[in-house]
């Protein structure tokens, strides 16, 4: 069985020097005074002339560069080891037809660069991206649209329409990213729609499934039977989530229950069931496991396993961010199996909400940053002690 405590695999692809960067830049997210205020005063450092300081840190450690261009020497970095680039445009929070125009034929670009290279096997967008959030709101909640807003949704489902028809003509995967529950509804019927149109033969278009909420692994079971009853593969992106305490609060405020799991054991144990409800059907779907865990990374290695799947089998890939988790990323691509880096890249402006993010996730997910530290100082130790 792999071993994700093996740091000679781990970080392999990382010097000496750039080992002491990632050392000294999760020491400082690891202080959630320092992370609180980041997120208040990154948008200003940027304005009084810190990109330089933000670029050749936290913008260095997760993120491919500003465009996709940037993305080139990260792909053909991770490439050197079997890890795939799952290339995305990570701009985010915009209100305009003109913005939602330019991510639009930005993440075309991302499908016609994927085009052919097999270091880069999935692209992935936001809807929120291509539709303003008010919108997808009111669509979710069954609420009447006017004249307006009706041309304005068709718009958008024209939109993810062409990106994931772009996909399917370039046999490129694609993943739409799961977002906050009280837009999901909305992105679900999109997603649904277009794996219908799409995904005939194989799984191209992906949904995203957040685990931490409790109604995720029925509406897994239920897209499954969907699939199956109407004749297409479904592809699923399983994650946990990362709205955790914006569902909890926006749930108390407005007094409905919390869509989000009782316990972080309940989390794991749907993740975990999710898992295995896609291996046990995975004739039909496309299943790409993001996580962070090396249990549920271990769980899936042993579903493989007892099902006789190859470790190479296109169907299953496992998933880590950039910048994060490299010890699970790295001894499974080493192993033989399929993994793919999320790289996420944007002007630094744009995706200062992205950045602020992972540096809230390390500091609220329990151990995320001391495990990172951990096994780079046990890699810092074991280089001295060969000198």
């Amino acid at each position: 069985m792999i071993s994700f405590d093996n740091t000679e695999n781990a970080f392999k692809a990382k010097s000496n020097s750039e080992l002491s960067r990632s050392y000294w830049l999760f020491k400082l997210i690891s202080n959630p005074l320092l992370v609180k205020g980041g997120a208040t005063f990154g948008p200003l450092g940027l304005s009084l002339g810190f990109k330089g300081l933000i670029k050749g840190t936290v913008f260095k450690q997760f993120v491919g560069g500003e465009n996709i261009q940037d993305c080139s020497a990260t792909i053909a970095q991770l490439g050197k080891y079997n890890i795939g680039t799952i290339l995305d445009y990570s701009v985010e929070g915009k209100e305009s037809e003109k913005d939602f125009d330019n991510c639009l034929h930005e993440t075309l670009d991302t499908i016609e660069k994927a085009k052919g290279d097999k270091n880069v096997p999935f692209c992935v967008f936001k809807v929120t991206g291509l539709a303003r959030f008010d919108l997808l709101q009111k669509v979710s909640a069954a609420k009447t649209l006017n004249e307006i807003e009706k041309a304005e949704w068709e718009r958008v489902k024209s939109r993810v329409n062409k990106i994931c028809g772009a996909a399917y003509q370039t046999d490129q995967c694609i993943f739409i990213d799961a977002e906050e529950s009280w837009i999901q509804t909305a992105i679900d019927d999109l997603a649904n729609e277009n794996m219908a149109a799409f995904n005939k033969a194989q799984a191209i278009v992906y949904n995203t499934f957040q685990l931490y909420r409790s109604d995720r692994l029925k509406f897994l079971e239920e897209s499954i039977q969907r699939g199956k009853t109407n004749t297409y593969h479904i592809g699923a992106k399983l994650v946990r989530g990362a709205y955790m305490e914006k569902e909890r609060k926006r749930a108390a405020e407005m007094k409905y229950p919390s869509p989000i799991q009782p316990s972080k054991e309940k989390s794991d144990h749907d993740y975990n069931e999710a898992l295995k409800l896609c291996v046990d059907n995975i004739d039909v779907m496309g299943l790409c496991a993001g996580t962070h865990n090396e249990k549920s990374s271990l769980y899936l290695l042993e579903l493989m396993q007892s099902k006789n799947i190859a470790p190479s089998d296109k169907r299953i890939y496992f998933s880590q961010l950039l910048g994060m988790s490299d010890h699970i990323s790295y001894n499974l691509s080493l192993n033989g199996y399929n993994v793919a880096k999320y790289v996420p890249y944007g002007p630094i402006k744009d995706v200062m909400p992205y950045l602020i993010r992972r540096a809230q996730e390390n500091t609220s997910v329990k151990g995320q940053t001391g495990r990172e530290l951990n096994l780079i100082m046990k890699e810092k130790e074991r280089r001295a002690s060969l000198k």
